[in-house]
């Protein structure tokens, strides 16, 4: 098993905590706040290995991953006073997942043997489908879609990544920094009302 397995699982189980926090929100019941959790979770991974023509997707072949998820779930519900009523806990926990799943998404697209470009394409799609499939369930506006920056951040931080990959940096050190730069892009988007203009009619 390698470092880039073990990013896929704590990315699922951040997404997954995401998921439910969210559904928490909205004040859902634990058979909504799972179907969330688990859309949150594996979402992106899915349509990544369906479009990489992966099949059985990865979490399907691997029951871990539901384990993970079954875990966050239950930490979720039985620490909520201290997960959910911190603040800014869902834009920590969304942007740890966008940084940990551009790294597994783009590494795997890379293994297939796709091109730098497609593979960075690739980590975007794996770190922000699942949080789009989460807010449309909510009945939420994609946070993607909003003017947030959100993918531009997966994109700065898979950039980083090749590069520090390329000068040979030590690749856990390498995810830690990349997880690191789009935390910290995000939470200063978020702080400081940083966006890209709208488009006027």
């Amino acid at each position: 098993m390698n470092i880039y397995f073990f990013l896929d699982l704590a990315g699922t189980f951040v997404f997954a905590i995401s998921g439910i926090r969210l559904a928490s929100e909205k004040e859902m019941d634990i058979f909504g706040a799972v179907v969330i959790s688990i859309a949150t979770a594996v979402g992106g991974g899915t349509i990544r290995d369906l479009l990489l023509g992966s099949t059985p997707v990865a979490w399907m072949q691997n029951p871990v991953y539901l384990y993970v998820i079954i875990s966050a779930v239950v930490i979720s519900l039985f620490f909520n006073r201290y997960i959910f009523e911190l603040k800014n806990t869902l834009l920590i926990f969304d942007s740890i997942g966008l940084g940990i799943f551009t790294i597994s998404g783009m590494q795997k697209a890379l293994e297939f043997g796709l091109s730098t470009e497609y593979a960075i394409i690739l980590g975007i799609t794996t770190a922000t489908a699942g949080g789009i499939l989460r807010d449309i369930l909510a009945n939420e506006v994609p946070v993607i879609l909003r003017k947030e920056i959100y993918a531009t951040a997966c994109l700065i931080g898979a950039i980083l990544f090749l590069i520090l990959d390329k000068i040979g940096l030590n690749k856990e050190l390498n995810s830690i920094l990349t997880v690191l730069l789009i935390l910290i892009i995000r939470t200063l988007a978020v702080k400081f009302n940083i966006s890209f203009p709208k488009i006027k009619a």
